[in-house]
């Protein structure tokens, strides 16, 4: 990318209301960067419905600004994630049917796990305990209206779905509490997605440490073939 462009994140792609979804915006920065892997560090909410600038860095990075409030940056970066075998179909599928039935407080409509959001209208990260195993994961399916050109999921919506399972992990198997955003993303995609095929998941604590919670995420089929590894920063409400 040579020129600053202006972007605006739709409506319907929020985390918290009037926040645009931290995953998605994630992945729009990356797709800007000049790596393979990179992390994606928020430093302000980011406003839907709100044009903000994007632009490149001298270090093959971007960043979005609004005015002269800097919003989030991405710069490249190395993934050295430790990934555990992923929980098969059925153990992802069971998770999600408990998380449903019992959501933690403080659910909201977001594009990434809300509630009420179809396989065409959100990515339904409906991510709960594993028993036995010190995962949250959830099985699911993109729906076709997610598609790009060519019947895959768009990479800025594979970050999306790195981005709410670590929420699930910090609240379920951990101290996080509610309210709490997403600080940083560190992504690597591996393999493209297609939409409509069973995918998996899931997300495990790396450690915590007073008000942050470092968490690994991956994204695989449902065979367990990796298709994305992250690791992400979460932070408590003061």
């Amino acid at each position: 990318m040579t020129d600053t462009e202006t972007i605006t994140v739709p409506a319907h792609l929020q985390g918290y209301p009037g926040v645009a979804f931290g995953g998605y915006v994630a992945g729009v920065l990356a797709g800007r960067a000049a790596a393979e892997t990179v992390r994606v560090d928020f430093r302000r909410p980011v406003p839907t419905g709100t044009p903000v600038r994007l632009a490149p860095t001298v270090d093959g990075g971007s960043e979005l600004t609004c005015g002269q409030d800097l919003l989030a940056v991405a710069v490249p970066a190395d993934q050295s994630t430790e990934v555990p075998g992923a929980p098969s179909w059925q153990e992802a599928s069971a998770a999600a049917k408990a998380y449903r039935a019992a959501p933690p407080d403080g659910a909201v409509d977001c594009f990434g796990c809300g509630l009420d959001r179809t396989p065409d209208t959100g990515l339904r990260q409906h991510c709960g305990q594993v028993p036995g195993r010190d995962l949250v994961a959830t099985a699911w399916r993109p729906g076709t209206q997610l598609a790009d050109a060519n019947g895959e999921l768009p990479a800025e919506l594979v970050w999306g779905a790195l981005d709410c399972p670590g929420n699930a992990a910090g609240r379920l198997l951990g101290r996080q509490r509610p309210g709490a955003v997403t600080a940083s993303l560190t992504a690597r995609l591996l393999r493209p997605v297609r939409v409509g095929e069973e995918l998996i998941s899931y997300a495990w604590i790396i450690g915590e440490e007073g008000r942050k919670h470092r968490m690994g995420v991956a994204l695989a089929s449902a065979s367990g073939e990796l298709r994305a590894v992250a690791s992400s920063l979460w932070i408590d409400p003061r």
